[in-house]
Parts: structure tokens; C-alpha cells; sequence
């Protein structure tokens, strides 16, 4: 089954960051379908400190299905979330992601390994393991 794997902006921000970032071998992955939203993209492009990374961020995001806003904005029952990252979750969701990868253990932590409306939750390290 091709995974269709959703990249949270800190994804995107660490791709970006160092040239070479181990997390860019998501983009050599085969039967996987990397995912964004304009909003991630966004996110990780306000952080980055340098036009080279800028640079990289856009060539990264290139390479990826582009998704807009979520048209819905209210997260399954019981999933909690602080404001900025609901736009994300419900990205993935929208997008029929059936992974979203992020390594914000602040916000996403208490959903890691748990599958929310069909998207599983997992930092990248643990994503790696099951390729």
C-alpha cells in the first residue's frame, strides 16, 4: 500500500535547515506520497534565518502535493490541540494522509502512535523504522 505521508512544518523546517538533513530522505522514499499545506510551508519558511535554507525549503516543497486550508476547522472529538497546529491535523486529514510525521513532541506528543480519522501520528525516526 502507497503511504500518503503528511509533513508537519517542522518537517519542512529541518529539511531546510542544514543541507544534507537526514530527514530529506523522505523525499528518495518509494511507494510514499509526500504531502504539505501552504500553512506548513509558510510556517517553516517564517523560522528559517537564511536564503540558502529559504532556497532549500522551496526546492523540498516543490517536490511535494500542495494542499490548501482545511475547508472544516473543528478537530475530532476528544483531539486536542493549541490553535497553531488544528490547521495541520486537519490538513492531513482532509488530505487522506494516512501519516503525518512531525517532530513537535510539545504539541503532538500525546498523539504520537495514535491514529486520528485515519491518519497515524509519528515523529520521523519512528516513521523510518517501518520503511
Amino acid at each position: 500500500m502507497k503511504h500518503r505521508v503528511f509533513l508537519d512544518a517542522n518537517i519542512l523546517f529541518s529539511g531546510a535547515w542544514l543541507e544534507g538533513s537526514g530527514l530529506n530522505r523522505l523525499w528518495l522514499l518509494p511507494e510514499v506520497a509526500l504531502i504539505t499545506s501552504r500553512y506548513a510551508v509558510a510556517e517553516a519558511e517564517r523560522n528559517l534565518d537564511t536564503d540558502a535554507q529559504r532556497v532549500r525549503l522551496q526546492a523540498l516543497a516543490a517536490k511535494l502535493s500542495m494542499v490548501d486550508a482545511p475547508q472544516y476547522a473543528v478537530l475530532p472529538a476528544g483531539v486536542e490541540l493549541v490553535a497553531k497546529d488544528t490547521p495541520i491535523l486537519l490538513a492531513a486529514i482532509e488530505a487522506r494522509a494516512t501519516h503525518l510525521l512531525t517532530g513537535d513532541r510539545a504539541h503532538f506528543g500525546a498523539l504520537y502512535r495514535k491514529t486520528v480519522a485515519g491518519v497515524k501520528i509519528l515523529p520521523p525516526a519512528e516513521y523510518f523504522k517501518l520503511r
